[in-house]
């Protein structure tokens, strides 16, 4: 099957790739310069010359405090480009696989969030996600909403300045004496690998509609932490942060914990306990840290 994957130099986009490629799919990755996702006609002339199957859109621009400060940017990408793309796929009657966010909600429950639950983002990027969400609910008859939380991945994520959560840890623990983080957000933390698995898989599904997509379980950041440490035998100095020490410039929600509702009621959830998903991604790193040691 033919498969474009926008976004494809991403952390989610490239495991995508590799996971269709898997699959025995024709994967045709397609990056900023090859399809700028706020402009019609880049999206017309790009998906219309590959004339694909499935459209995966794993772009977006989430860094969460600069679409806070440039609110039209956010969603002239993430809304209007999800149109763009949406019109395009219902026009080749292509399926259409769109990411969004667990930060479409407000966070105000304790405990986790269905497909059923009302939204009610707190920020510029959880509104523009969601305007996204909703043209592609309306604009393309055959597509999959696909909510997610807490992303890490082997590859970088360029608005996290290369480091995901795991690594931005792992890199504390090697330099600092004490490291701080709160424990009153909670989240999924969830492999991109586990994603790109999910995706595939509904890739060949005609139950369409909004999904959660996360791994199973919750934790806070600092038992993320906590967790990381332990698994990497780091002996680190983890300290519990207080929510004044590191005031947010831009409302987040502090519970947003989703359960994959929908995906158990098909029988289509591949997802797994996060902290399995974790212990893989840091064999994984490990194996691949000594390799490019040896080979030096």
């Amino acid at each position: 099957m033919k498969i474009a994957v926008i976004g494809a130099e991403g952390q989610v986009g490239r495991d995508a790739c590799a996971e269709f490629e898997r699959n025995g799919d024709e994967v045709h990755g397609l990056n900023h310069s090859q399809l700028e996702i706020a402009s019609p006609d880049s999206v017309e002339a790009a998906l219309w010359q590959i004339k694909p199957a499935v459209i995966v859109n794993t772009a977006a621009f989430h860094n969460v405090e600069h679409c806070e400060a440039e609110p039209a940017k956010a969603f002239v990408i993430n809304a209007c480009g999800a149109r763009n793309l949406a019109k395009a796929a219902a026009r080749l009657s292509a399926l259409f696989i769109h990411l969004s966010t667990d930060y479409v909600f407000d966070g105000g429950k304790s405990t986790p969030y269905t497909e059923t639950d009302l939204p009610r983002p707190l920020n510029a990027y959880g509104n523009s996600k969601l305007a996204g969400e909703y043209f592609v609910r309306s604009l393309s008859p055959r597509h999959f909403v696909l909510r997610t939380s807490a992303l890490y991945g082997q590859h970088p994520c360029r608005a996290k300045g290369g480091l995901n959560f795991v690594e931005l840890m792992r890199k504390l623990g090697r330099e600092r004496k004490e490291i701080k983080v709160v424990d009153s957000e909670f989240v999924t933390p969830t492999a991109t690998v586990d994603l790109a698995k999910q995706i595939v898989k509904l890739s060949r599904c005609d139950s369409f509609g909004l999904y959660n997509a996360t791994a199973e379980g919750s934790c806070s950041w600092h038992e993320f932490a906590q967790e990381i440490f332990a698994l990497t035998g780091t002996e680190a100095n983890l300290k519990i942060a207080n929510a004044t020490e590191f005031p947010g410039r831009v409302p987040r929600p502090h519970y947003s914990v989703l359960e994959n509702q929908r995906l158990k009621a098909i029988g289509m959830n591949v997802f797994r306990p996060w902290q399995e998903g974790l212990r893989e991604y840091l064999a994984k790193t490990n194996r691949e840290v000594y390799a490019a040691q040896v080979s030096l």
